[in-house]
């Protein structure tokens, strides 16, 4: 279990990390036109992109805390595990998709969405 809790505040770092850089585009000191795969038209989709991008990270940093034990439970332990699978599910396609990205700054977050998917894989299938 002790890995998996490094893995778990690994994964909370980058997601914090990613929390910060989509605020930054929020607050538009980064330009939304270099995410999304350089998809978004107007300002008014890139609130929209930005604020759901933030409740999904935050709800993934609520879920890893509580695979983590270090908040208490609010979900089964079967159901934490089941949603970190369609995360892992999502980081996988995600790094396929930034590997196809217009913007060679978005390619490079195959890399932590890489790294998502491989720790969650990890904590998923370790056995305690």
């Amino acid at each position: 279990m002790v890995k998996n809790k490094s893995y778990i505040k690994i994964l909370v770092g980058i997601t914090i990390f990613a929390i910060i850089f989509h605020l930054l585009i929020l607050i538009r000191l980064i330009p939304y036109e270099i995410t999304w795969g350089g998809r978004l038209k107007t300002v008014e989709e890139m609130y929209v992109f930005e604020g759901v991008s933030i409740l999904i990270n935050s709800f993934y940093v609520f879920i890893l805390l509580q695979k983590g034990d270090f908040i208490s439970l609010f979900l089964s332990k079967k159901t934490i595990t089941f949603i970190l699978w369609i995360f892992f599910a999502v980081f996988t396609l995600n790094t396929v998709g930034n590997l196809l990205a217009r913007t060679t700054f978005e390619k490079l977050f195959a890399i932590l969405t890489l790294v998502n998917a491989f720790l969650i894989w990890r904590i998923n299938t370790t056995k305690k």
